[in-house]
């Protein structure tokens, strides 16, 4: 690989200065995060510019907001100060025996199925470093430095490899005043209060149908955007909720929450775990684990 010249290269403490000043709107506040002079603010922000060759701030009602261009540039700039950061946590992380072990994955499923399992794996494995995080949607992994990405939908991820994990299995349940309610058929819950969940709002009609009903028309009840929060409010007796088996283990043992009837529907889509081509060797051991711990193994209480 070609390195540019030392002229093309970005000087981060400019871009550190620049980032702060954008975010702050104010070249004092910039300089007190970084500990510089407003002063030395200005003159890393001139230097900056004079480098990129056109201005990135201008003056608005006494703040600075950065200009179109300036814009577009900050979004560049927060990216690879992400990546510095990320690439020197990884150095300090795989220092001696240690090594670094990045994983994505959705922000319920990593809090409510895979964190309460990992302190059984790392306690095996003591020299690994786990760096976790929660970012959704499809995103570079070599970019971003991702080990493994555990992806809910299709088994689609460009420049990477998909390895089925687990289907998702949807159970009614309830809690609160609603959890000893007695509910014998498919039908007693048409006309219940329900939870919903806005980005899936066709889950409850999903259901109805694969019991063989007609399903109520229109969503009725409480919205949420997250199965967390769902899964709050079907413990506080909103209503009842379809949600996931492996994200209320912990609600369930404890009697939080009820299964109201035996009815699971396995949605169309499904967990994979993507890894970046030409690089399952280093992850297959983790791979694996996880895969064991899919076949409905409870939790340790």
């Amino acid at each position: 690989m070609t390195i540019p010249p030392r002229s093309a290269l970005a000087d981060l403490r400019l871009l550190q200065t620049f980032e702060s000043a954008a975010r702050h709107g104010n070249f004092t506040r910039a300089g007190e995060e970084l500990a510089l002079t407003q002063s030395a603010v200005s003159r890393h922000i001139r230097e900056l510019e004079a480098q990129v060759g056109q201005p990135l701030f201008e003056r608005v009602r006494g703040r600075v907001v950065t200009t179109p261009a300036g814009e577009i540039f900050r979004q560049e700039v927060v990216a690879l100060l992400h990546m510095a950061e990320v690439t020197m946590r990884h150095a300090r992380a795989g220092a001696g025996e240690r090594r670094l072990l990045s994983v994505n994955a959705l922000p319920t499923f990593a809090l409510r199925w895979l964190s309460p399992r990992l302190p059984a794996y790392l306690q095996d494995h003591p020299e690994i470093r786990l760096d976790l995080t929660t970012r959704t949607g499809m995103f570079d992994l070599v970019q971003a430095r991702c080990d493994l990405a555990i992806h809910f939908g299709d088994p689609v991820w460009p420049g990477a490899t998909c390895t089925y994990l687990c289907s998702e299995i949807m159970v009614p349940v309830a809690g609160g005043a609603l959890r000893d309610r007695t509910v014998r058929t498919a039908s007693d819950l048409l006309e219940t209060p329900k939870l919903q969940l806005s980005e899936r709002p066709g889950l409850w009609g999903d259901w109805f149908s694969r019991c063989g009903l007609e399903p109520p028309v229109g969503e009725d009840g409480h919205w949420f955007d997250q199965f967390t929060l769902k899964i709050e409010a079907a413990k506080a007796g909103l209503g009842y909720a379809l949600v996931p088996r492996y994200l209320i283990e912990e609600e369930l043992a404890s009697g939080a929450l009820r299964i109201v009837l035996d009815a699971p529907h396995s949605t169309s889509k499904a967990y994979y775990l993507v890894v970046p081509e030409g690089r399952e060797a280093g992850v297959r051991p983790f791979c694996d684990w996880l895969i064991e711990q899919v076949q409905f193994r409870p939790l340790a209480r």
